[in-house]
């Protein structure tokens, strides 16, 4: 009765994870193949090379999808999350070398900005491959192609601030017929060709690496395209869980897709001329305007989750301390990952459409593609082999095979996507950079400003000593939000200066980001009564929470203090970045970058959620 239970409730998860998590790659076999045969580095439509690249893409996926995400990297949860930052975010908090962990914190917010170049992309090929479908019905409707790709994308951007609640119970029933089509297809062409299957064998792969090494280097650049959205797996574990993702990958998915590409194949060994766009080919002329409806359905979806996704890691990096603060809407009063964040949102659309115009079709685009994935793939794997010695605790021998085995595979997949920088890979590069630069230079900044708060401030239990009993207090609360668990907050200073007076009873408050996704109730909040009617509050969140000062003060009654909002007043200091001597803590021009998003970050105000009647605001300069 439990097992049946358990299967009903799996079921559903299992649904949605396919309506989300394997968009990316599932919408991959529009274009892949094509890519392969039909692209920049183009390989003759022969039987020999058909079997041997039908080869490396089958076991490019079962290497770099099965094994590598699902099999291992996936164990590295944090506490059920996925993904660079939550990875990252595990190997820091166990490592104790500061050498190590600045450089897994180096690599861990590279992988972050490269996911920020692959989500610019993934919307715009996605959705163009299907679009171009409508050439095969007829030439015609080439030139309007761009345009109803254009309007397709603009609709998708412009509806994120509505969530996806509603849209989303569709995502899973359109993706299971999505992939349903893929196998179905497939297999009917399979079955007037099965001696296509013969591709199964890893040899021809061999075979066709070892007797046309240049060409087969250069193949690899396009067969990452069948395997782009395999990082999505773990990025996503945390929304979904382990269990369903891997049953639906290995009892739904996985399948489909080699059928697809397999049935693609087949086609191609019969007819070479179907290389223009093998994927519609497969289908009867009859289905061919349902099968482009179909496919843009998909591919909306494919770039629905990209968009999630990059919502998702931009509230990471605002937690963890490597963005300013931005406003963070939250779309579903049931679903705490449904979240929108408008300033992510309108730079990913502007990025998608500039592609679009820029590269005008899927094939130039493809160019573009791969380089993102094939790098993230690359810090994934050299980010998991340090849990596996920090954390699993393997053998070093253990360590050097499995690692090293996908390092030498992901190092082969980066070094012919690298040929393609010149014909578009720079995008994603350019675009990686960019992001790293902001984020290293956000936490660099926020840290000077510690520091130099650090240097101006006064400890708390000194201030304590001199305060006197003539100065004037007033009756109710105030709640003094600092960032320093030792001294005195700037604004009680300030406010101490201009208005001499304090309140009876004084809250110092501190909110703190753990290395985990979730803090439990119990552990929020710790209080530390202090003498002179002063305590000390420090408020924890995981790196996946929002905060919401005024709820977690409630949390408060246990230690026998409560907090009447409306009698409560919140001082909170806004500190005013003043670029400082050339060469003294940071360049320059960095120091410009960063003044400007403090200048721009999202008022403490709103971001902790504090009632806008209730708050006080003062000033600080501080030189960086």
């Amino acid at each position: 009765m439990s097992h049946e239970h358990s299967r009903k409730a799996t079921a559903p998860i299992v649904i949605a994870a396919i309506g989300v998590v394997f968009g990316d790659i599932g919408t991959s076999p529009l274009y892949a193949l094509k890519e392969i045969f039909n692209g920049h580095h183009p390989i003759p439509v022969t039987p020999d090379n058909i079997f041997g690249i039908l080869s490396m893409v089958f076991w490019s996926i079962m290497a770099l999808v099965t094994v590598k995400y699902v099999s291992v990297i996936m164990r590295a949860d944090n506490r059920g999350e996925g993904g660079s930052l939550a990875l990252l975010a595990l190997i820091t908090e166990k490592s104790h070398n500061r050498v190590v962990t600045w450089v897994i914190s180096l690599l861990g917010i590279f992988a972050a900005a490269l996911f920020y170049g692959d989500s610019m992309i993934t919307p715009a090929i996605s959705v163009l491959s299907a679009v171009e479908g409508l050439e095969i019905i007829s030439p015609d409707f080439k030139a309007y192609v761009l345009p109803i790709t254009l309007v397709i994308l603009t609709g998708l951007f412009f509806i994120q601030h509505r969530g996806t609640d509603t849209v989303g119970l569709f995502f899973g029933p359109v993706m299971v017929g999505w992939f349903s089509v893929l196998g179905v297809l497939g297999a009917l062409e399979i079955a007037r060709h099965p001696s296509v299957l013969a591709a199964l064998n890893p040899m021809y792969a061999i075979h066709f690496i070892g007797s046309h090494t240049a060409l087969a280097f250069l193949a690899l650049g396009s067969v990452v395209l069948a395997v782009t959205g395999g990082e999505a797996l773990y990025t996503d574990m945390g929304h979904f869980g382990r269990f369903p993702i891997r049953l639906a990958w290995f009892g739904f998915v996985m399948p489909a897709l080699v059928l697809n590409y397999f049935g693609q194949g087949a086609l191609l060994l019969n007819e070479p001329a179907a290389i223009e766009s093998p994927f519609f080919h497969l289908g009867p002329q009859w289905a061919l305007v349902p099968m482009v409806i179909l496919a843009t359905l998909a591919t909306v979806i494919a770039s629905q989750a990209v968009i999630s996704g990059a919502f998702s890691v931009a509230r990471q990096a605002v937690q963890m301390g490597f963005l300013p603060r931005m406003l963070i809407i939250h779309t579903s009063g049931k679903a705490e990952g449904q979240i929108y964040i408008p300033f992510t949102n309108w730079t990913l659309y502007i990025a998608v459409v500039a592609l679009v115009v820029g590269f005008k079709n899927s094939s130039n685009l493809a160019a573009a593609y791969g380089i993102a994935v094939t790098g993230t793939m690359l810090i994934d794997t050299v980010l998991v082999a340090f849990v596996m010695v920090l954390l699993w605790r393997w053998h070093p021998l253990l360590v050097a095979l499995v690692a090293g085995s996908f390092l030498t595979v992901d190092i082969a997949f980066f070094a012919a996507n690298a040929l393609k920088i010149p014909q578009g890979g720079w995008f994603p590069i350019v675009m990686a950079l960019v992001a790293f630069t902001v984020l290293t230079t956000w936490r660099r900044g926020r840290r000077l400003v510690r520091r130099e708060l650090a240097r101006q401030g006064i400890p708390m239990q000194a201030f304590l000593g001199v305060l006197g009993s003539d100065i004037h207090r007033v009756s109710g609360t105030a709640v003094f939000m600092t960032s320093s668990k030792e001294d005195v907050p700037a604004a009680l200073l300030h406010n101490l200066k201009h208005n001499q007076i304090l309140h009876e009873r004084v809250a110092l408050v501190t909110v703190e980001t753990t290395d985990t996704p979730y803090v439990n109730n119990f552990d929020r909040v710790y209080l530390h009564r202090m003498e002179k009617g002063f305590m000390r509050i420090v408020i924890r969140y995981g790196f996946m929470e929002d905060p919401d000062i005024p709820l977690a003060l409630e949390s408060c009654k246990r230690f026998g203090e409560s907090f009447e909002i409306m009698e409560t007043t919140f001082y909170v200091s806004r500190e005013t970045v003043i670029p400082g001597v050339i060469g003294r803590n940071i360049h320059p021009w960095r120091a410009r970058l960063f003044a400007f998003m403090s200048k721009n970050a999202t008022s403490a105000t709103d971001f902790f959620k504090i009632p806008n009647n209730r708050v006080v605001e003062l000033g600080t300069q501080l030189v960086i």
